[in-house]
């Protein structure tokens, strides 16, 4: 009986302040609740609405309520500005209101972009700014979803995204802001991720306490909220995660939990009882107890602090002449999240000490030369020294090099995020040797329909040229073919072989 009437009780308590946003829930979907720090402001993400910018199948557009007092008026469309047809979504707010840090990247166009991170919006007189892309070192997201939160006071964010040593689906990340950089992601550890979905994490104000979506743990409905206490600052040991009980959870969807101390409130979204697919609630109640992990069972992880667990590598080696084998005195530079140079002696050697977890673009550049991409992927590694000796070629008619890290989706035109920066020095080569003319050529593996795969590589060689001239390259100086599988430069009896067949390579025509 004391049971029923506890339960009663939360539940009268709970519909009473989620009256609150009468106006707000409908029968769209209701997503991602972000209130302003003065309390007076609500963002929330709304899809399938005939308003969005893509319409009804749009994935979801920023919309804004204020507070009158009594309850959050009916939300409105957020503009052109801040909205376009792809996932748009508040992930923080500073403390003055007048900054709004968005997922995903923006453009000028309004078309989708085909870079990944988050942005942030500036409020002035006449409204909010087109936002403006910020870059975090190898942000991935293989998922259409994006979720979680930028946190101002940690000067941190911490996602939901499908990419580096991703368990199952989505899983949940952090990135540092330090020293006017962003780091790296780290991945939150196996204790936090399961083999199925994490999704629109939150931190506590202070940063102590991670609230976290999963349907990977028991539960009382397809995903409920968790909470977790950080236990250092590796960001890897954490309390095992407690299920915020039926206060929160439902045999609904909970989503999107965030507290706000400054209220005295949470709020979160739920399917349960919902106008349409998600609701916005509030959660007002005392937060659970949380089960410290006894020592032995803790992820082994040195309790230091994100400045002190970089390492780094010692990187030494000669560049040559790849037709002579002469030795060349030439630029070298790392790119990663900061940018490392050095220059080769006469001697063609060059030695430099960089972070050893990192992923790298590396250039080298020598005047008269054909510009060297390649990349180093030694951020799941430690060493103390690493020996790289680089061929370059001789700009003349008839040079051919292979753009490695220029990939694509399986099948797709679609190109992979690491593509970008070795696409990149194309264009600086170009821009640098100005009577440079190139063909771009395309090939796949020898497996499918030959003419099918003649007529991906071609599109694929489009696609390379359309991104060359949008940096400024004249079309008039790139030409392209196709050649699907005819031109293999390995047997097609492996994967291995097949992955080299797979490639973009570009030949001099004229200098």
């Amino acid at each position: 009986m004391k049971t029923s009437i506890l339960f009663s009780v939360l539940f009268f308590i709970s519909a009473l302040a989620s009256a609150q946003f009468n106006l707000v829930n409908s029968g769209s979907d209701e997503q991602n609740p972000v209130i302003s720090p003065d309390g007076k402001t609500l963002y929330i993400t709304v899809a399938n609405n005939a308003q969005n910018v893509g319409g009804l199948k749009d994935p979801g557009d920023i919309w804004i309520s204020v507070w009158t007092g009594t309850d959050w008026s009916a939300p409105v469309h957020g503009g052109l500005v801040l909205n376009n047809r792809g996932y748009n979504g508040v992930a923080g707010i500073s403390k003055s209101g007048n900054e709004l840090f968005l997922f995903n990247h923006y453009t000028k166009s309004g078309e989708l972009p085909t870079t990944q991170g988050i942005s942030v919006s500036i409020r002035n007189q006449a409204g909010w700014t087109a936002p403006k892309n910020i870059s975090i070192p190898y942000f991935r997201n293989k998922s259409e979803h994006i979720s979680g939160q930028w946190h101002e006071d940690m000067q941190v964010f911490v996602f939901a995204a499908e990419s580096y040593h991703t368990l199952g689906a989505e899983d949940l990340y952090v990135s540092f802001y330090l020293e006017g950089r962003w780091s790296e992601p780290t991945h939150l550890g196996n204790l936090i991720n399961t083999p199925l979905q994490e999704m629109s994490p939150s931190l506590s104000a202070d940063g102590k306490f991670l609230f976290f979506a999963s349907n990977g743990r028991p539960g009382a409905g397809s995903f409920d909220i968790f909470m977790s206490e950080r236990l250092d600052d590796t960001w890897k040991n954490w309390s095992i995660p407690v299920n915020m009980g039926p206060a929160v959870n439902t045999d609904g969807r909970e989503l999107y939990f965030r507290k706000f101390e400054n209220l005295n409130q949470a709020v979160f979204t739920s399917t349960n009882n919902s106008d349409g697919y998600g609701d916005i609630r509030i959660y007002q109640d005392k937060l659970p107890e949380v089960q410290k992990v006894d020592t032995l069972l803790k992820i082994v992880e040195s309790k230091r602090t994100y400045r002190d667990t970089i390492r780094r590598v010692k990187i030494n080696g000669t560049v040559t002449n790849s037709k002579t084998g002469s030795t060349l005195p030439a630029r070298i530079t790392f790119r990663a999240d900061s940018t490392y140079k050095t220059e080769a002696n006469a001697s063609g050697q060059y030695s430099l000490t960089v972070p050893s977890t990192r992923i790298y673009t590396i250039e080298v550049d020598h005047s008269g030369y054909i510009n060297l991409a390649e990349r180093l992927d030694i951020h799941t590694f430690e060493m103390a020294t690493l020996e790289m000796n680089f061929k370059l070629q001789p700009i003349e008619v008839g040079a051919s090099v292979n753009l490695k890290s220029v990939l694509f989706e399986l099948g797709t035109t679609e190109l992979l995020e690491e593509s970008y920066a070795e696409l990149n020095v194309v264009v600086d080569f170009l821009n640098n040797n100005p009577k440079v003319e190139i063909e771009l050529q395309g090939h796949t593996d020898n497996r499918g329909d030959r003419v099918k795969n003649v007529l991906l590589s071609q599109q694929r060689v489009e696609k390379i040229k359309a991104y060359l001239v949008s940096k400024g390259i004249s079309g008039k100086r790139i030409r392209g073919k196709g050649f699907g599988g005819s031109r293999p430069i390995a047997t097609n009896d492996s994967e291995e072989a097949r992955k080299l067949n797979r490639r973009v390579e570009f030949r001099i025509i004229r200098n």
